[in-house]
This record gives C-alpha cells, structure tokens and sequence, in this order.
C-alpha cells in the first residue's frame, strides 16, 4: 500500500471535480462564438469565473484563467516587467521564491531587469522591514503568501501595504497557500493606488484537488501587464486562445470545497502534522523541524535529518511505501541542495538533508503511522550513504 505524503506537490483529484470537468464537456461550444451553442458554453465559463471570484474576493473580470501556476507567474512578472514605467527596471525577490518565480526573473535579468534580493528569516520567512527597504523605484516585486518547501506564512496584508506605500506593483504566488489560508484579493489590495500595490496574485487548480493544467492570475483591473499570448481579445486580451469551460468549472467546483473545508480540515492536518513531526523527532533525536513552528501551512512538516542525504532518506521510504518529497516537485529529480534552506543560513550539506512530507484531505493516521514505521531505519541507512560506511 502507498502512503502518499506529497500534497505540496499535487493533490489527488476530487470527485465532484471529475464530474463537473465531465458536466462541462458536455457543452459543444467554442465560448467566444455567437451562436447558441457558443453562448451556452460561454455562460458556463462565466459563471465558473464568477464563483472563483467569489472565493478569492475579487471581481469576476479581474479573473484570467491560465494553464496553471507556472504560467500565472510568468504572466504577472513578465507582463508587469514589460509594461513599467520608463526606467524602472529593478525586481525585488525574496531568496526563497519557488523556481517558477525564480526562473522567471532570471530571464528577466538577461533581458536587462536588474535583481534586488531580499533574504531570508531563519525560519524561512520574508522580513518586512527589508523587503520594503529594497521597494522603492523598483519597476515590479513579488512575494511568497506561504513557503512551498517550509510551509512558514508570510505576512502578505504588511507586504502589499510595503508596495502600496513605496508605489510599486506587487505580484504574490499564492499558490502553495490556496485551500489552507484565507485569500482576500480586495483586503489584501486594500486602498492601494491604481496600477500599485497588490496587482496580480496566482493561484493553481491541482493544489486543491481540480484537474491538472488549469490555475488563474487575479489581477487589479488598474495594473499595468502586456500580455504574453497573442491572437485574440479573451479575457482582457491579457491571455488570447480558446478558453477551458471544462477546466474553470472543475476548478471553481474543488475551489469552492476546499474553502468550505478549510477551517475543519486546517484543525485535523495541524493535529495529524503535529503528531508525525513528535513521532519522527522521537525515534529520530536529531530530526530538526524547520521552517516557523507556529506560522505555517497545517499539513507542512519540513524536517532536517542530519548527516543523512535527502534523496536516499526519499528512496528508502518510498522502499517502504511512503511517498515525501526533498522539496518543491519542480525540481524532482535534480540533485541539488535546496535554495530555501540555505537562504534560511544552513549550509549546503544541511540543504542536502531535508525531506518534505505535506499532507492533504486523504492524508490519515495511517499514513502518519507508515512513516514512523520506516523512518528510524531509513535514517540510519542514509546516514551512511555519503560515506560508504552503509551499503
């Protein structure tokens, strides 16, 4: 049997997401067609945006669906960065941004932006004060709301009255906080000025149990973003092509559930968090949970096993059945140490020895009791992987 404790990563599927992506498809229509049938799918699609909305607190049009998280994030950074003022050409990124930011400014940097960092907490989280400091006159900034490896909470409300107050627009990935935290794009924007302040936040349906390959950028009908897809006036004409009815529907259907479960499902991930994180460090001692003990996502767990290598410990367990990760599922497969954890000031072997076990609404007691089944052997295995003292 596996035990899958990956959730950051991707949740399984909800049924009624199945069956409203199935409802929906049923629908013959291209939604931008003037004909009944065209008619009847754009309705469909509206109405999809318009309980999204509701969940995010923002107005319908101010929805733009995407293919996901990823391309939400390349919309509002590289869209925001090509339609800045004259001479504003600074980014502002905290150092633990997930890889999708990350790899997007980068590309930015050649194209000419220039790079303000901001680092980290020891916790993992984004200090305020120096994130404002490297605000001013910068052409665009973005921000974390949670952590996708450590699962710390950021302060989103202080980071978007920082880039209100310094006039500068604001992009905020929200996609590892969606379905755990309280997402208000109007109170976070609050009365910023146009074109300032919070303008775009992502978010992406798989994280809360709708299909694969639908998410959406939220942004302030007053900001400033050049669309990166061309072709055709949908939505705002800030992301041209056919529109997915059937991908919105399911989408606003596993939205709609997730915020319903929110504040229950929070309580249960935090106790059943809470008791693998005590069951690891007690047959494991020198497991360190990192990230902020009390400001985090509820089904995060990000724990330091040291001298032990992060993807042998990853190997082992998945021997015994039990699926965690070494950090964001962008970068499976790469052997590399995480970004997060030296940011947060550990060195490189620590960011070597970390595993990532996220919970999720199938997650149960017995998935927790897998773990701690397996994870003292597992710990003594790989201790010795680096240095040949274990076969």
């Amino acid at each position: 049997m596996r035990h899958y404790l990956d959730h950051a990563a991707t949740t399984p599927l909800r049924p009624e997401a199945r069956d409203a992506w199935l409802r929906a498809s049923d629908v013959v229509g291209n939604a931008s067609s003037t004909h009944g049938a065209g008619q009847d799918a754009r309705r469909l699609l509206e109405e999809s945006r318009e309980r999204v909305a509701a969940v995010l607190d923002c107005d319908p049009i101010e929805v733009v669906f995407t293919s996901g998280g990823t391309e939400s994030i390349n919309l509002a950074l590289q869209g925001s960065w090509r339609a800045r003022a004259t001479g504003a050409d600074a980014i502002v990124m905290p150092d633990g941004e997930h890889h999708a930011t990350m790899d997007t400014v980068e590309a930015l940097v050649k194209d000419g932006a220039e790079l303000r960092p901001v680092g980290l907490t020891a916790t993992g989280g984004i200090p305020v004060a120096e994130f404002a400091r490297r605000l001013p006159g910068a052409a665009v900034a973005t921000a974390l709301v949670a952590n996708n490896e450590v699962g710390t909470v950021n302060d989103a409300a202080a980071l978007s009255e920082a880039a209100a107050e310094t006039g500068v627009p604001l992009h905020l990935d929200a996609v590892a906080a969606l379905g755990h935290l309280p997402l208000s794009f109007r109170r976070l924007r609050g009365r910023a000025e146009p074109g300032v302040g919070l303008v775009a936040m992502s978010v992406a349906g798989h994280k809360v149990g709708a299909p694969v390959g639908v998410g959406a950028l939220v942004t302030a009908r007053s900001a400033a973003v050049t669309a990166l897809l061309h072709g055709g006036a949908q939505q705002r004409g800030l992301r041209a092509g056919t529109q997915d009815v059937a991908g919105a529907a399911a989408f606003a259907t596993a939205l709609e559930i997730a915020a319903d479960e929110r504040e229950s499902e929070g309580r249960r991930l935090s106790a059943l968090r809470d008791r693998l994180v005590d069951g690891i460090r007690s047959r494991v001692p020198a497991a360190e949970l990192l990230g902020d003990p009390e400001h985090r996502l509820p089904g995060n767990a990000h724990l330091l096993f040291p001298g032990a290598v992060g993807e042998s410990l990853l190997f082992l367990l998945d021997m015994a059945g039990v699926a965690a990760s070494t950090g964001s599922a962008c970068q499976a497969g790469v052997a590399e140490p995480s970004h997060v954890v030296m940011a947060m000031g550990r060195t490189e072997q620590e960011a070597r020895s970390v595993l990532r076990f996220t919970l999720g609404r199938s997650s149960s007691d017995a998935d927790v009791d897998a773990v701690l089944a397996a994870i003292a052997d597992a710990f003594e295995r790989a201790s010795g992987a680096g240095t040949g003292t274990r076969s």
